[in-house]
């Protein structure tokens, strides 16, 4: 569904604020065999001695993370943990499951009373698969004026997806956009960031002319250049509706299909994209300085920032021509911490969520991950993500993961196929649409 979010409060906080192991410790983490193995064996003890309805036991706080505790991510909060518990004396059991680790077993672990306090992962895993388990936050949040210094065009994302209650704190802010090398569009004589499609091409075509490659793309992030096509045309809600439903006949599709092969007929893909698999586009082409754009998460200039050495500019996936949505629309929210309904240390874990993302430590994340802080009172952004903040600024519609392309889990791995090819050009309009029609019936 599309999501229109309160415009001014958005700009105003975001503008100031900003932007994917099993560990077992006290107050710090660590991934060793032995200590993986104590943390699961403590787990299912107290899945087996507590059960659900006695889910954590009062005082120490179990805390599962998606990082992995080498990550910058992971670095900043067990930096932020050591530092809570010395400050409150409250004790920490900080588990880094790494994002294959939390996804697979957070559900069977809660289902099974494990003792978890709180948990953290992307806005909308949180709200949707684990709704079941989320504490009401809103009383909490109100008696610490924590909205005071927080973005309020997030929160409000949090809220709407939480179903209209406040049920997860955002931290580390995100927007899926269009990265690009500014070295190569100087180069090339492209003065300004494209706003429409027609700007676009206009601008592959001179980077093309100057001997680079001007966009690239992998099967991790094809998928989103689908769904933000069609959404700009016909708006997400309606993305959405054509994947469930399998509605291949809209004329929608066959346009987003129309516009993509006529970028791969002129070369303005890379000649590998067919193929390439995560992390190549972003690593061997787009860093390495051979490619000019990349539609990717504001995570990227973190992911290679030990390759790239260039400035990076960004900007919103173009208006189309005709289209419900324009440039003011995207993916965009942030990974968010949540409360197990069943915790017995509710306030402990609230206060730890704020010890991490307000002040010193939201800071101190912003720095190491190279990332959007989320206390309006930091107002320093890293200086790779500084071209972030007008695309940040100007967003007031939210897409869902992927533009809604991946609405439907059975179709993803299709869709991905298909587009790869249409874009390697070893595909035609046409072949899409039939390709997709077929696979949808």
């Amino acid at each position: 569904m599309k999501k229109k979010l309160f415009c001014a409060a958005l700009c105003a906080s975001l503008v100031a604020s900003m932007m994917t192991g099993c560990g077992q410790s006290s107050g710090t983490s660590s991934s060793s065999t032995e200590e993986q193995s104590q943390g699961d064996t403590q787990d299912g003890e107290s899945a087996k001695d507590g059960g659900a309805a006695n889910t954590t036991e009062e005082g120490k706080l179990v805390y599962w993370s998606m990082w992995e505790a080498t990550e910058p991510q992971g670095q900043a909060i067990s930096q932020a943990v050591e530092a809570f518990t010395a400050d409150t004396g409250i004790e920490v059991d900080l588990q880094f499951k790494g994002r294959t680790g939390i996804r697979e077993g957070l559900s069977p672990a809660l289902e099974a009373g494990t003792a978890i306090d709180l948990f953290d992962e992307d806005i909308d895993r949180v709200n949707t698969t684990w709704s079941a388990y989320l504490m009401d936050l809103e009383e909490l949040v109100k008696a610490s004026d924590y909205e005071s210094t927080a973005s309020q065009g997030l929160i409000a994302a949090c809220r709407e997806v939480g179903g209209g209650t406040l049920k997860s704190i955002p931290y580390q802010p995100n927007v899926f956009a269009f990265f690009y090398n500014t070295e190569i569009f100087e180069a090339a004589g492209v003065t300004k960031a494209p706003a429409t499609w027609a700007e676009l091409l206009d601008a592959c075509e001179k980077i093309k002319a100057a001997g680079y490659t001007p966009i690239t793309c992998d099967d991790a992030y094809i998928t989103s250049m689908f769904g933000f096509h069609m959404s700009r045309l016909v708006g997400e809600p309606a993305v959405e509706a054509i994947v469930k439903e399998g509605k291949w006949d809209d004329p929608a599709v066959k346009k987003t299909a129309e516009d993509y092969a006529e970028l791969a007929a002129k070369g303005y893909f890379s000649e590998t994209i067919e193929g390439n698999v995560w992390p190549a586009g972003q690593n061997s082409e787009l860093a390495l300085g051979t490619a000019a754009m990349y539609l990717n998460g504001s995570w990227l200039p973190n992911e290679v920032k030990d390759i790239a050495t260039f400035k990076w500019g960004c900007f919103s996936y173009p208006a189309l021509e005709g289209g419900v949505d324009g440039v003011d629309a995207a993916n965009y929210g942030a990974q968010v911490f949540a409360i197990n309904k069943d915790s017995k240390n509710a306030d402990s874990a609230f206060q730890l969520i704020e010890y991490i993302t307000k002040g010193e430590y939201d800071k101190v994340l912003s720095e190491l991950s190279v990332g959007i802080p989320a206390d309006t009172r930091n107002t320093q952004w890293p200086e790779m993500l500084e071209s972030v903040k007008p695309v940040m600024e100007s967003m007031k519609v939210r897409y869902p993961w992927a533009a809604g392309a991946e609405a439907n889990a059975d179709l993803t791995p299709i869709i991905k196929e298909n587009f790869l090819k249409l874009c390697g050009g070893t595909m035609s309009a046409q072949e899409f649409v039939d390709a997709m029609a077929s696979a949808g019936k």
